[in-house]
């Protein structure tokens, strides 16, 4: 009988809890370098003061490098030109004294070497710098009779092979060392060895010379130069920071009163203070303000002197075009009765009415959109009988241009929160469109829903639209073709109409078109009234559609609705999109 392994459970929280803490710390050091990269892009002046910090720090640490090792080196080679003039003093008065002997077995050598090395050293017991002398013999290199000053315990592991035969092939040569001649403590000494020619042989004659009062001095300067440096890095600092804060002090509020400007309240102004170029910036700031204030005021008025002759004249024209269209009604009701060149004009008289009447209607619906009087009658309606009956009343339409419309809608009802009377006049708009330019090729109207969004797409095969004319589809009184346009009729309204009943919504409105591939309109709207749309349940680029060398359909792509500051978003736009249009 066997038993399964039980599984260590401390070590797989333990496991677990490091996971955890690793994760939170993980986190939280996105979150602090994502504030820090946003607070770099935000803010002109940190970034001044950052690089002000970064660049002073590596120059003046250079500095203060060139410094510290100049002054080093200057301290070293003062304690080598005193050793090496003690050097050849003490090697002059050796050889003097030396020069007595002949033998180095003679009795009192031993005693002069002694008296020699004592008085060399200073005579003191404690010297610190210690005078060492070796006698070579016969050439063979090895020391013998050292001496010391009394106060040096052993000096042969600061003295390496490479001095010894250099001093022993008769160079004055020297080192630095770390070792213990006194105490217990290691130090850092300057090695001078020379030699001393006597007729007894060759003496060695080394000085070692204790760098602690160099390295103290060096250390000190180091640190004064240091101390120096960063106290002039953050003087740096803070002058940087002083300085970009008066210059950046008055862009700010000149972006503060912009933004106030932008929002409509044009009587924003900076104050003016001094005489220097911030002065002239906030003086030329305030009189564009001014000047932009008296434009836009006269543009105001000319435009709500436009909307109200605009509604006037259309309001005025109704009572005429009330009794002409009684008249026309009945010679048009007779026109059996009369001459054919007679009964033709009475129908050319009832058609141009009926353009007349459509004209004055799109007038006064534009006229209430300009003014802001449009309102919103929403209500929960079943799109699906919507789109059979603009395809009903346009069947006539399409019949007589030869056109095919084919729908592609659900079974199931489509619901959602919209005025069906602007609704269904959006789509009479597009599909009439679409008949009219088709050329002769079926138009296809498909109906889709998401959780948060319905949307309507209408596609044709005609002439298509050609770059950059996909920006102009929306504007007042533009045609695509105007002489073809004069032949079929239309008012230049109604994609504009259309246009500000889908803001109304606060839905989409979009077109894309291409040479020869005929154009794409899609409605979006939300399904609930007065929520955000965030993307839309069709694509506005048709399946069918060409796409050349890139990867971006012909004729790209153009959104046109509302943006979250309230204006017309017009541009390129993806597929799905994030946060276009309340």
């Amino acid at each position: 009988m066997t038993t399964s392994p039980i599984p260590d459970l401390d070590a797989t929280r333990r496991r677990g809890a490091v996971r955890e803490l690793w994760r939170g710390l993980s986190g939280r050091a996105l979150r602090l370098f994502a504030g820090l990269h946003q607070t770099w892009r935000r803010s002109l002046q940190v970034r001044v003061v950052t690089i002000t910090l970064v660049v002073s720090s590596l120059l003046v640490g250079g500095f203060a490098y060139l410094i510290a090792d100049k002054i080093t080196s200057i301290l070293l080679e003062n304690a080598k030109i005193d050793v090496q003039q003690r050097l050849t003093s003490g090697a002059e008065y050796a050889a003097k004294q030396f020069s007595l002997y002949s033998q180095p077995q003679e009795a009192q050598l031993q005693e002069t070497i002694d008296g020699t090395v004592n008085y060399l050293a200073g005579g003191d017991p404690q010297q610190t710098s210690g005078v060492v002398v070796a006698v070579t013999a016969d050439g063979t290199g090895g020391m013998i009779l050292p001496r010391s000053s009394p106060a040096v315990e052993d000096f042969r592991p600061l003295i390496s092979p490479e001095l010894r035969a250099a001093v022993a092939g008769g160079n004055v040569a020297n080192q630095i060392r770390t070792g213990r001649l006194i105490g217990d403590r290691d130090m850092k000494y300057l090695v001078y060895g020379s030699p001393v020619p006597t007729r007894f042989g060759q003496v060695e004659l080394y000085y070692f010379v204790p760098l602690t009062l160099q390295d103290t001095t060096a250390a000190q300067a180091r640190a004064t130069v240091v101390a120096t440096g960063a106290a002039l890095v953050l003087l740096l600092g803070l002058l940087a920071a002083l300085v970009t804060r008066l210059v950046v002090t008055p862009v700010r509020v000149a972006a503060r009163t912009a933004q106030r400007l932008s929002a409509g309240l044009l009587d924003q102004r900076m104050a003016v203070n001094g005489e220097d170029d911030l002065a002239l910036l906030a003086a030329s700031f305030n009189q564009m303000a001014t000047n932009l204030q008296r434009q836009i005021l006269r543009l105001e008025e000319m435009s709500r002197l436009q909307r109200r002759f605009t509604s006037d004249v259309s309001h005025e024209l109704r009572t005429p075009l009330t009794t002409v269209r009684m008249a026309a009604d009945l010679i048009f009701a007779e026109r059996d009765e009369f001459e054919p060149a007679v009964a033709r004009s009475a129908e050319l008289l009832q058609a141009e009415l009926d353009r007349f009447e459509e004209l004055l209607t799109d007038l006064l619906e534009i006229s209430r959109f300009d003014a802001g009087f449009a309102v919103l009658d929403a209500e929960p309606t079943d799109l699906v009988p919507v789109v059979h009956r603009v395809v009903d009343r346009l069947a006539g339409l399409a019949e007589r241009v030869g056109v095919a419309i084919e729908l592609d809608v659900p079974t199931a009802p489509v619901i959602a929160e919209i005025d069906p009377r602007r609704v269904e006049r959006v789509l009479r708009n597009l599909v009439g469109n679409a008949v009219e330019h088709g050329e002769g090729r079926p138009v296809r109207i498909t109906l889709g829903m998401d959780e948060t969004a319905v949307a309507v797409t209408v596609r044709d095969h005609g002439v298509g639209l050609k770059p950059g004319e996909e920006k102009l589809v929306f504007n007042r009184f533009w045609r695509a073709d105007p002489s073809r346009a004069r032949q079929t009729g239309g008012t230049g309204l109604g994609l504009s109409i259309s246009l500000e009943d889908a803001r109304l919504h606060g839905g989409w409105l979009e077109a894309w078109g291409a040479p020869g591939q005929g154009a794409q309109f899609r409605l979006t709207l939300p399904a609930r009234a007065g929520d955000r749309l965030t993307t839309s349940p069709l694509r506005l680029v048709p399946a069918d559609a060409a796409v050349p060398f890139g990867g971006v359909p012909a004729g790209g792509l153009l959104a046109i609705g509302p943006a979250p500051d309230g204006t017309i978003a017009v541009g390129p736009v993806p597929e799905r999109r994030a946060e276009v249009g309340s």
